[in-house]
Order: structure tokens, then sequence, then C-alpha cells
């Protein structure tokens, strides 16, 4: 029988341990996908203070429990419900996590994540910022926030607008999700790892020197991985870039319906399932994202619209359709992109009375 305290620990959303010379923090609620509460950010934070300062851990690894996903993303439920009670709790969590999700791109120790199975949401907030991404043939990467009446947050407007190609503006609206050779594609990941190597590799990270260097950890997991099975994105990139080019959403809608191809009609098929004003106001956030000059800015400004996101009907008619009742079949208001107003679309983009980098933040960047 283990002890209290093993108990206890195994049953905890995070857990946290050493591994040799590796850091790991495996999120640990597999039966939700290992969706993200406001303990588990808490969790890593805190981790990540102790193994910075720990001389004897080279690097962090993030993994999920159980066989489905990294993680789902952030608890939808628990936002929903704290939403409909006048709470803080969303708000609370939404600014542990974005300052959590700025945190890791420049963490001062190597950063690495397996994007093994569902990683979403959230789950991408805590993968893509980090110095060593990994996926497996497993993976399903998306950001499907536009088919609850949300938009793609945890600093997608900055992710996804740091390609030269209209392939993160896709992702952003479309909600898709991705294999390993897309992810790779727009620059979400990095390596391609098969699953079954996944234990021998973090053995062999684990078995590595303390002052073991970035370039050093780099080597070694890339002698595991491998070429990925081929994507979907590749062959259609010319087309994409063409179709989401435009500024508006009304304009991407006219050039898919003018495109005589099949890939346009699915496109069309899957954008007009999703809320109009999720659409149009993505799109802004992905266009003001790509003229903006740092991620802190970029999640200042999502933060900032999250507070109409809890005053909207179509987040909670999107959560209630995918999540409560599972009907799949959300009624939005606007139903239609032409009924959507421009201050349907202006409640988006106001100032947040506390925000989360008042320092960082230029004067004169774009709300």
């Amino acid at each position: 029988m283990p002890s209290t305290s093993e108990t206890r620990a195994a049953d905890a959303e995070t857990l946290v341990e050493r591994q040799g010379a590796l850091g790991r923090i495996r999120l640990n609620r597999p039966k939700a996908l290992n969706s993200l509460t406001l303990q588990m950010v808490c969790d890593i934070e805190a981790a990540l203070d102790n193994f910075e300062r720990d001389p004897f851990i080279a690097a962090v690894l993030v993994t999920g429990e159980g066989e489905r996903g990294l993680c789902a993303g952030g608890d939808i439920r628990a936002i929903y419900d704290g939403g409909k009670a006048g709470s803080d709790a969303p708000t609370t969590f939404w600014r542990e996590e974005y300052t959590l999700n700025a945190r890791i791109g420049p963490y001062p120790k190597p950063y690495i994540v397996i994007m093994d199975g569902i990683v979403m949401g959230g789950g991408v907030g805590i993968s893509v910022y980090g110095s060593h991404r990994i996926v497996t043939e497993r993976t399903r990467f998306a950001m499907p926030e536009t088919g609850i009446g949300f938009f793609p947050d945890v600093g997608a407007s900055w992710f996804l607008t740091r390609q030269a190609s209209e392939l993160g503006t896709y992702v952003g609206l479309t909600g898709e999700p991705l294999g390993a050779a897309d992810a790779i594609l727009v620059g979400l990941a990095d390596v391609f790892v098969r699953s079954e190597r996944l234990d021998a590799l973090i053995a062999a990270l684990a078995s590595l020197p303390a002052d073991s260097s970035s370039e050093q950890i780099s080597t070694t997991i890339a002698g595991f991985s491998d070429v990925p099975p081929a994507g979907v994105l590749e062959p259609h990139q010319r087309i994409i870039d063409r179709l989401f080019a435009f500024d508006t959403i009304e304009e991407i809608f006219a050039a898919l319906r003018a495109d005589d191809s099949p890939f346009a009609k699915k496109l069309l098929a899957i954008l007009s399932t999703k809320s109009p004003l999720s659409l149009t106001v993505t799109l802004r956030l992905l266009r003001f994202g790509r003229k903006t000059e740092t991620l802190e800015e970029c999640l200042e400004r999502e933060f900032s619209a999250t507070a109409a996101v809890l005053r909207s009907h179509d987040f909670y008619e999107g959560v209630r359709a995918a999540v409560i009742d599972k009907d799949r079949n959300p009624q939005w208001r606007p139903a239609r992109l032409a009924d959507v107003t421009a201050a349907d679309i202006d409640a988006y983009f106001q100032p947040s009375a506390h925000p989360l980098f008042a320092a960082k933040i230029k004067e004169g960047s774009p709300t």
C-alpha cells in the first residue's frame, strides 16, 4: 500500500518531481483530458520557480498523464459556471494563465514539452512558447474557440501571426486540428518523435548532466526524431494564402464562395458553423497581432477581450451546445455576419481596468 502522502501526490492535479536532470511537470486530470484549472496553473508556476533555482535541474519537461492528450485547454465548464454566477474566478484564471504563458518563452532553462495526443487552447498556451516542442503521430493540435463563441487566446494573436503565410489565420478561424507535420509547418512545433520512443527519449534526457546546454538537449532529442507522416496543409498553402489574405470576414467568405475548388467549399462549410461575432473578433485580433511587437501586448489585448466574452450570449450558447447539452446546434446571436455591428465588435476592444503587464506595454500600441 502506498503511504498517505504518496496517495495524495498521485491524486494531485499536477505531479511535480525530479527525474535525473529533468524537472518534470505532469498534468494529472486524464479523465478531463488534463484540462487546466487555476490550481494547475499555480502548480506549474511554483514548479518553474523551484526548478529555476535548482542547480541539479538541466531542463523542465511538461507532459500529460493518460493516453488521450497533453491538455485539451482550460476547464471551460468551470469558466462557464463562474461566468454565469458572476464570479471573479474566470478572470482570475485567465490572469494567472496568461501570466504563465508569457513566462515560458524567456524561461532561463530549456522548456521541453511533449505534445502527444490532444493539444488545444490552454494546452497550446503551455506548449507553443517552449524551447523544445515535440509532436507525435497522435498529435491533434487545435485552437477551436470560434466554435464555442470565444476567440483563440493564450497569445494566439501572437503565435498565429509570426508566419509569412496565412496559415495562422486559417488555424485561428477554422479551428481545424493539425497533425504533427502541419503543426511543424505552421511553426507551432519543432520535432517529430514516434510515441513508442517517448519513454526512451525521456530516460535519455534525464540522464544528461545537470549543466547540459540547450544545444545538447536538442542533439539528444534529434537522436530520437523522425520524419513525420505527410500533413494536409502544404498542398493547399497557396489557396489558403489567397483566400485568407483579407482583413474582413466578409471578404474571406466572398473569396471562398467565388472559389470552385472542393477545398474552398469545405472551408466555407466549416466557417459557416462558427459564431459570426467570434470570427469577426478573431480576425481583428489576428490583424492587430500581426502589427504588434511583443507577446505581452497581444496577451493584454486578449485579456481585455475576455471581459466581453463573459458578457456575451455566444460564449454561453457555444459551451451549452458543445459541452453541456452536446446537441452541437448553437444558436448564435447575431446569426448572420451581416448583422454583426460595430458596437458588438468594439465591446471586445476596450482597455482593461486592471492590465496584466502595464509596465511592459508601450504607449500607443493598438488596442
